[in-house]
């Protein structure tokens, strides 16, 4: 399949969302990816509904949300009236993980599992056929901006085993310090969808890196 872009709209100027958000559409990127933060489960807070609502109105490609909350089951109805298309939970919060992820797919979402840096993937064993979507998170979640954690590489190669292993269709996303020096070395280590924020959205031309990235990637 080919590579997919998902700008991060973290990174993106909240006082210009519209504009930014019509950016995306007429960019090359093929998905928006939106992290859900609630200063809990993240020393951060980030979208509440009536934003992510607000983002639903201008956006014309999927919407990727990526939860970074504790008890993201009492909000998976929500989010799929807020037309998430991928629906991502973190495994660290996530006490009954394939009951989450039914959850998700009954309200005709995709199920995505993130993990920290610090989680192994062999955690994912067990559920990796059920799930449609495997975010890995290349910095420490909370913050957009970090540097890149260079072990993704290895993490990103290890996981794409365990999905061929497995025959499980799971994607693999990595998120967070993507750039044009990274981008190449992830996709060959199995990575079919990159997010990147400040890379995009802090360049002189986020049309143009967009292109770059997407150039790189197929």
């Amino acid at each position: 399949m080919k590579k997919l872009i998902a700008p991060s709209i973290l990174a993106a100027d909240f006082g210009n969302l519209e504009r930014d958000c019509k950016m995306i559409n007429k960019s090359d990127a093929d998905w928006f990816h939106i992290d859900i933060m609630d200063g809990v489960f993240v020393p951060n807070i980030s979208f509440g509904m009536p934003v992510l609502k607000s983002i639903n109105s201008s956006a014309n490609k999927p919407l990727d949300v990526h939860l970074m909350i504790v008890n993201p089951d009492r909000y998976i109805k929500t989010f799929a009236a807020l037309n998430a298309k991928y629906l991502t939970v973190h495994f660290e919060v996530c006490n009954h993980l394939h009951r989450t992820i039914q959850e998700i797919k009954n309200n005709n979402m995709k199920a995505g599992v993130a993990l920290n840096p610090h989680t192994p993937v062999s955690v994912l064993d067990s559920i990796i056929e059920d799930i449609d979507l495997v975010c890995l998170m290349s910095v420490n979640p909370g913050f957009g901006g970090q540097k890149f954690i260079t072990n993704t590489f290895k993490k990103t190669q290890e996981l794409k085993q365990l999905i061929d292993s497995k025959e499980s269709k799971a994607l693999i996303e990595i998120d967070g310090g993507v750039t044009d020096k990274n981008a190449e070395k992830l996709i060959e280590n199995g990575a079919d969808v990159l997010v990147a924020g400040s890379f995009v959205f802090k360049s002189n031309n986020p049309l143009e890196t967009i292109s770059n990235l997407k150039s790189i990637t197929n």
